[in-house]
């Protein structure tokens, strides 16, 4: 299927003819993101401004073309796959700074600037923006939007949606719309920021955000603990989330990723362990190396086996290391791993892990562990080869059971990945058929004619 050559017309006298791709070999780098699947676009538009944006949305609203925004597609859930073909609108070309305001705190940017340029950007103000996921150095901040995506500093500072003020945007029909405020604080109308945040694309196109800066800190304190099981862990993680001093980095690894780490890297780990946290306080410097002491005494709970405060910056690097080993050992092991983020109350961690080693067993799977213990976010990680139908069934089995277990034990399926294709079968089971159908009814409104990214997200009704 392709479009009809009126409608390719059209779209050069909108967009102009060099930012409109047809060719097959020219649109299938825009088919896929960092997931397993991909689809063919029947048209790629790369993005230059607002206004172009406006009229090409009106264009697809009239003749009901399905168009899906996009970033650099480094989404793992499939939610910027073109499954109805249509025309892939790709932002990667809108990345000005509109506005830097450091008297307020304030960044306005387009969506195609990456997570990391808006770091850098900050930074020379003596500020920073809170959002780090993994993928900050080619993440754009629009995909940032679309998923939520948060990363560690999350526990203290909050994700993308506790940091944005307002977003301009065009809805289905090709409505601009402005959202939130200027300021800190607002409360006029119902708060649409957030409702268009996390929604991948699927409610209107965002073509500006107004972004909360926060100062950087003056210094930055960085711990490792590391425990018998995870359930001291878990207990430790309680401990330091129940004192004054807020980490800005809690981070979680479990005893099958600290062995794999051990089989890949030279770094040096006690034998036994069977759970590590890797701890960061960050403030003034007056009183950090009390604060961090605080945090160490709250992580030395029943079961701990090392508790190490780093004094130098080569020692912060040492302890980083064991962390940062993670992601070349999977790579090895598993190329093609199935990774997914759920997130379940910090005091149901034990619980959670306990299950998963079950089913590991049960299906013949490797699962490995590791994420966000602050807020309870854990990224669970199929070690699995798609080329092997019979892996790859009992991985499915395997899954189902997973989200069975998150929503058991009072937790969500999705922290900061997105829904997309992958989970959107699944979301019945966290969400009650009402509510399902009042955010039907909310899609309706924003894109009457369902061309915003269809049947994403949302399960069909």
């Amino acid at each position: 299927m392709s479009l009809e050559a009126s409608i390719l017309t059209r779209l050069a006298e909108i967009c102009g003819a060099d930012n409109v791709l047809s060719e097959p070999s020219d649109c299938w780098p825009y088919g896929y993101d960092n997931s397993r699947r991909q689809a063919l676009p029947e048209a790629v538009v790369l993005a230059t401004d607002h206004d172009r944006i406006r009229q090409l949305i009106r264009l697809c609203h009239e003749h009901r073309i399905p168009l899906i925004a996009r970033g650099r597609g480094t989404g793992t859930t499939g939610a910027t796959v073109p499954i109805h073909g249509g025309i892939v609108l790709s932002l990667e070309r809108m990345t000005r700074i509109i506005k830097m305001d450091p008297a307020n705190r304030v960044m306005v940017v387009e969506p195609g600037i990456t997570n990391q340029q808006v770091q850098d950007a900050a930074k020379a103000h003596g500020f920073f923006w809170p959002p780090d996921p993994t993928s900050a150095a080619f993440c754009t901040v629009g995909g940032n939007l679309a998923y939520n995506s948060a990363g560690p500093r999350a526990v203290k500072y909050g994700t993308t949606r506790d940091n944005v003020l307002g977003l301009r945007a065009i809805t289905g029909e090709g409505r601009e719309i402005r959202t939130g405020v200027y300021t800190t604080k607002g409360v006029v109308g119902y708060d649409l920021t957030r409702l268009l945040i996390g929604s991948e694309g699927t409610l209107a196109v965002i073509t500006e955000a107004t972004l909360k800066l926060i100062p950087l800190p003056e210094a930055k304190r960085t711990l490792q603990a590391v425990y018998q099981d995870i359930a001291s862990a878990a207990a430790a993680v309680s401990a330091i989330m129940a004192q004054p001093v807020i980490p800005c980095t809690l981070e979680f690894i479990d005893g099958q990723a600290i062995e794999m780490i051990r089989s890949y890297s030279q770094a040096e780990l006690p034998e036994g362990a069977g759970a590590m946290l890797m701890i960061e306080v960050d403030g003034p410097l007056a009183g950090l190396e009390q604060a961090a002491e605080r945090v160490a005494a709250a992580a030395r709970t029943e079961g701990v086996i090392d508790v190490t405060l780093a004094k130098t910056e080569e020692e912060v690097q040492r302890l980083w290391e064991t962390r940062k080993a993670l992601s070349p050992a999977l790579r090895n092991i598993a190329p093609k791993k199935i990774n997914e983020d759920v997130v379940v109350p910090v005091s149901e961690m034990p619980a959670l892990i306990d299950g998963l080693q079950a089913l590991s067993q049960k299906y013949g799977v490797t699962i490995v562990n590791f994420g966000h213990a602050g807020n309870g976010n854990i990224h669970v990680n199929l070690l699995v080869d798609p080329d092997d139908p019979g892996q790859m069934e009992n991985a499915e089995h395997c899954l189902d059971e997973v989200f069975s277990l998150v929503l058991k034990l009072n937790g969500t399926l999705s922290g900061e990945h997105g829904v997309g294709l992958e989970k959107r079968d699944f979301v019945a089971r966290e969400i009650d058929a009402a509510t399902l159908e009042l955010m039907r009814r909310i899609k309706a409104q924003f894109d009457p004619r369902n061309i915003l990214n269809p049947d994403k997200t949302l399960p069909p009704a």
